[in-house]
């Protein structure tokens, strides 16, 4: 009684921390929900000037620099970063700020390349980014990031959680220091060809695998594994991969806010990516190699295994016309009455079988081979 009595309280006592460990849980989203709504869906806000790190500010205090900064032009810059799936940001954004009607009607076009424009002397900037669930090479991963830049402010906005933005606020609360938004945007391409190294770097693994396994003679469904590998990198080229007359015309023609060593971190930014997409072609092309391979084998088995069903054939061609003439139910059939006829017939059918079979495998040693 006293061991039941002791197991009793045990399982009371777990039933309390489960139901505590739920209650907290439940909190934790209740209250970062609640400060979500609070902050208008801002994720992330900062205050910069030249030559120090930033300084983190909330949705109130934006509001205010933004206020001050329009009414008596104050030096330093913002970047603003909102969750757009939040109803408020939209809201907020266009009483605030002062961005042109552009990054708005660039809010419905999802899914097209990465580009970067000018547009009333803003930068507009749709970039396809991976989503921050790991660096997973599957085309649902990727989503759309927003962005608007003019001389004092930098604003995105995204709908899912993307890695490379992510890997940017990481950058900026380290305190590393950025001296304009173009350069802010600078880094996050820069961030992204990072991603890109990743992603790049686990297909190359997947694909040093396969390679592997087609030597030694193991290929069976490999074909199929790199055609959708193939595919996913043709669609990560062509959403990830910034629109390159877009660009040529930005870097040759930029606002007149942007200084000339911006313009050298934007090119650089821009080289550094066009590098990894380049890198991304030439996997692109090992793979074709390996699936033409592959295919090859798969065509030299096939004709080798018709070879042999052939060939097998053809050898017991004698036997079978001897053997349907021979079971013909008529008058006159050679050797009926002969007590060794059956066998004279065996060894004159095996006698053409063993010379066919002879004849065609002699002539075929070098395709076997």
């Amino acid at each position: 009684m006293v061991r039941l009595s002791t197991l009793y309280s045990e399982v009371n006592r777990d039933q309390a921390k489960f139901h505590d460990g739920l209650t907290m849980t439940v909190l934790h989203h209740a209250l970062k929900k609640q400060h979500l709504d609070n902050q208008q869906g801002l994720l992330c806000a900062f205050v910069f000037n030249e030559g120090v790190t930033a300084q983190p500010i909330d949705i109130d205090q934006a509001a205010v620099w933004l206020e001050q900064q329009h009414a008596e032009g104050r030096k330093g810059f913002t970047w603003l970063h909102f969750n757009l799936c939040h109803q408020s940001s939209l809201k907020w954004l266009k009483q605030h700020c002062q961005l042109p009607e552009a990054f708005y009607d660039s809010l419905s076009d999802e899914g097209s390349s990465t580009r970067i424009e000018l547009a009333d002397g803003h930068l507009i900037a749709l970039v396809n980014d991976v989503r921050y669930n790991g660096f997973a090479i599957e085309a649902s991963e990727i989503a759309t990031l927003w962005a608007s830049a003019n001389a004092n402010m930098l604003v995105t906005v995204r709908k899912k959680a993307l890695r490379s933005i992510d890997q940017l606020r990481c950058s900026v609360e380290s305190r590393d220091i950025f001296n304009s938004p173009s350069d802010l945007l600078a880094e996050l391409f820069r961030h992204q060809a990072d991603v890109m190294v990743q992603i790049m770097r686990e297909a190359t693994n997947k694909v040093d695998g396969i390679e592997d396994s087609i030597l030694v003679g193991r290929y069976n469904h490999k074909r199929n594994q790199l055609g959708g590998l193939r595919r996913t990198l043709v669609r990560l080229q062509r959403l990830l991969a910034p629109e390159p007359a877009a660009l040529f015309r930005l870097i040759n023609k930029p606002p007149l806010w942007m200084k000339e060593s911006d313009i050298n971190e934007l090119r650089q930014a821009t080289e550094e990516f066009s590098t990894v997409m380049r890198d991304m072609f030439g996997l692109q092309e090992r793979i074709k190699l390996l699936q033409e391979e592959i295919a090859s084998l798969i065509i030299e088995q096939t004709n080798r295994s018709l070879f042999i069903l052939t060939g097998l054939t053809v050898v017991a061609l004698p036997v079978n016309m001897i053997a349907g003439l021979f079971g013909m139910n008529v008058g006159g059939i050679p050797y009926g009455e002969d007590s060794a006829g059956f066998w004279v017939i065996v060894t004159l059918a095996l006698t053409l079988s063993v010379t066919i079979a002879w004849l065609g495998f002699r002539k075929s040693d070098n395709y076997m081979t």
